[in-house]
């Protein structure tokens, strides 16, 4: 590669080049504008709503576009149903290798949305310096990579991302009926898709993710108080009688168990369209360190106490509900749950929701239009809920043949083929930070070619070798359009 032909330093940057660093004279006139024009924009916007009950509803419950904002809407995509999974994923893992996992897939996370950050800044200053205008357009994965590495990448990243967060909203329905199963035994399962399914019509409503300051709020109050009701719950309750911590048992249930906290870790999908709906994109970077630290805090804990209360019970309930007795706060545990699945389900399809509106050429038409244009997105994904609704293998298998492409490796290979010349790097549109100056370039290109070789290994490689044969178990135990799956 180009990027590797240079004549480095021992930091993997010019001579030239290290030095137009230090001296801050790369891209800086291109930075100093994007940042002007983004405070700018958010001072047109604060002037312009100033004094009236318009903009107060905007500003505290409709319109955000803060870094609080994005943390919110980050962590209400990050965790969710898959809480109610990784004590099971404990219990395929045992104690110790489910923390590991669940630390370096999150690293991993971590440092590819950063990736995805960067890449986005640069796609938006690139276009901005040609006089494009996004006011009514949302900028998306597949067109960042289109621009910046070519059609092919576009292509790629179109269809990963379609079936990652396509396939992540269709959990949303699932694990909907099945905390609803956990709540009202009376209606089987597939009642409670077909009438989840019917609610969930209604989140064509919300225009953009501007418009989610208060539904993610909630998310992440929902999934706090469940994850902690799980936590105190196990340990108030202690160990069943003859607990067994017998994991791992095989490579079949233990790589299925990673794939499932990659599944978790990869809440970054929607990166791209989180960081368009912010005032100031570019710290978009810091928000989604902060956002991973807070998912530890709730996840880590619940996962280990759950496991060490009912062992092995966990191997054959893939939903935590099924072993925890029942009482008042189970219950506004499980309704709870229901409440932030309606918020991720929103927070998933919306990628959808835009390419669904730009392949119509109506992206840009009046609400109602738009509207009316997504309601077969929102069908065709209530129909597959209803077909496969076991969502804890399900889980497994978008990390491992989906999310680690489209949120791992992709990303990965597009930073090194945007930045692979000397040209590139000193004209991009964010000026490296000391970390990344005493990495260097070679150093990035080491570290994104072992995320790739990790997760293509690990994650599609053995993780879609053990998912993809229990999906086939489980279709082969239950069958499709399962009236009530693992009742």
């Amino acid at each position: 590669m180009g990027a590797c032909e240079d004549e480095s330093g021992e930091n993997g940057y010019t001579h030239n080049e290290a030095e137009a660093i230090e001296k801050g004279t790369i891209n800086g006139e291109a930075n100093n504008n994007y940042i002007k024009q983004q405070q700018q924009q958010q001072e047109t916007k604060t002037i312009a709503s100033a004094g009236s009950l318009q903009s107060l509803w905007k500003k505290t419950i409709w319109h955000g576009g803060s870094v609080y904002d994005a943390w919110l809407n980050a962590v209400a995509a990050q965790v969710g149903q898959v809480i109610l999974s990784m004590p099971t994923s404990y219990s395929q893992m045992g104690y110790k290798w489910g923390v590991f996992f669940h630390l370096f897939y999150f690293s991993i996370g971590m440092y590819t949305c950063y990736l995805l950050a960067r890449l986005y800044v640069e796609y938006r200053v690139r276009k901005e310096r040609d006089g494009v205008d996004f006011n009514r357009h949302v900028i998306q994965y597949h067109e960042v990579l289109g621009s910046l590495v070519g059609l092919w990448a576009q292509r790629v990243a179109l269809f990963f991302n379609i079936v990652t967060v396509g396939a992540v909203a269709v959990v949303q329905i699932i694990a909907c009926a099945s905390n609803a199963y956990y709540l009202n035994p009376h209606h089987n399962k597939r009642t409670w898709t077909i009438v989840f399914g019917a609610i969930s019509l209604v989140v064509i409503l919300l225009p953009t993710i501007h418009n989610f300051r208060i539904w993610s709020f909630l998310g992440v109050l929902t999934t706090t108080y469940t994850a902690w009701y799980m936590f105190s719950t196990s340990i108030a309750h202690g160990q069943v009688p003859n607990v067994k911590h017998s994991a791992p048992i095989d490579l079949q249930s233990f790589f299925t168990g990673t794939t499932n906290i990659l599944f978790a870790s990869g809440g970054h999908a929607i990166t791209i369209e989180i960081m368009h709906a912010m005032w100031k994109p570019a710290k978009y970077k810091y928000v989604y360190v902060a956002c991973c630290f807070y998912v530890f805090s709730i996840t880590i804990p619940h996962s280990l106490a759950v496991y060490w209360a009912f062992g092995d019970e966990l191997l054959h309930k893939n939903n935590a509900f099924a072993v925890l007795p029942s009482s008042n706060a189970r219950s506004t545990a499980i309704i709870f749950m229901i409440m932030h699945q309606a918020v991720a389900f929103g927070l998933y399809i919306m990628p959808l929701n835009f390419m669904w509106e730009k392949l119509w050429g109506v992206h840009q038409s009046p609400y109602l239009v738009r509207v009316l244009v997504r309601l077969p997105v929102v069908l065709l994904l209530w129909f597959l809920a209803l077909a496969f609704p076991f969502f804890g293998p399900l889980n497994s298998l978008i990390g491992s043949l989906f999310m680690s492409f489209s949120t791992f490796i992709i990303p990965s290979i597009a930073y090194i083929i945007t930045f692979r010349t000397l040209k590139a790097r000193q004209n991009e549109a964010e000026k490296p930070n000391k970390p990344r100056r005493i990495v260097g370039w070679r150093g990035m290109v080491v570290l994104n070619l072992m995320v790739v070789l990790l997760i293509f290994t690990l994650g599609t490689g053995f993780g879609s070798w053990a998912s993809v044969k229990n999906v086939i178990d489980q279709i082969k135990t239950f069958g499709v359009f399962q009236k009530c799956y693992q009742c």
